[in-house]
């Protein structure tokens, strides 16, 4: 019986010594089982670092690498822009309910992303142009008013096709705006581009009779 209260009471004092008293307050530093989990190099964004040959702290995504965020669906009219056969879309998602909140919303993300180059209007007259950069095009340009909504949105998620060089005029901004966004920003620029090019085909019968109604 003697040894059974030495180990209870061995084991007793080995817990205390290690947990300590659940409560109490102590000026010493925890025990830690794993230091190296707790004290690893941690690098700032953006800045430098001596392990990699590039000198960057900031790597580059690997390919292949999916947001947690990022949407699983296989649904390529959406966010992809295509039909089921790849061809680009020519009218908006069924799930895309073009009206006044999206329009204001596409204003909203083309200011903010599209008109420094593009022009608030459209017609490439942004103010990156006053800085050397003058091949920014035209929303009017004929070539860009027969693009489909599809096209507008590749665009958009995929930037400009590259050069043979491997450079492109425009990146892709599939990484600042959301599918939502980027639909929004495509019904916008179709709005814009209305405004210039469109024909009194373009408006429905029942808008032109309203129209007609309040003129008189």
């Amino acid at each position: 019986m003697r040894h059974v209260y030495f180990a209870t009471f061995f084991l007793a004092v080995l817990t205390v010594s290690v947990l300590g008293f659940r409560g109490t307050r102590s000026t010493r530093p925890p025990i830690e089982l794993f230091p190296d989990m707790d004290h690893q190099a941690h690098l700032k964004p953006q800045a430098g670092s001596t392990f990699f040959d590039d000198g960057r702290a900031d790597r580059p995504i690997p390919p292949g690498t999916v947001a947690a965020s990022a949407p699983l669906d296989d649904d390529d009219g959406l966010y992809h822009g295509m039909d089921a056969d790849g061809t680009p879309l020519k009218a908006f998602p069924a799930t895309v309910t073009v009206d006044a909140k999206l329009l204001a919303r596409g204003q909203n993300r083309f200011t903010i992303y599209c008109a420094p180059c593009h022009g608030a209007l459209g017609d490439g007259q942004g103010i990156t142009k006053q800085y050397g950069m003058t091949t920014t095009p035209s929303y009017f340009d004929p070539r860009r008013v027969k693009l489909t909504v599809g096209e507008l949105f590749g665009t958009i998620t995929n930037g400009s096709p590259k050069t043979p060089e491997g450079k492109q005029n425009m990146l892709p901004y599939a990484d600042k705006l959301s599918v939502e966004d980027r639909w929004a920003v495509v019904a916008y620029v179709r709005a814009l581009q209305r405004t210039q090019v469109g024909t009194l085909n373009d408006v429905t019968d029942a808008a032109q009779k309203e129209a007609l109604l309040k003129s008189k």
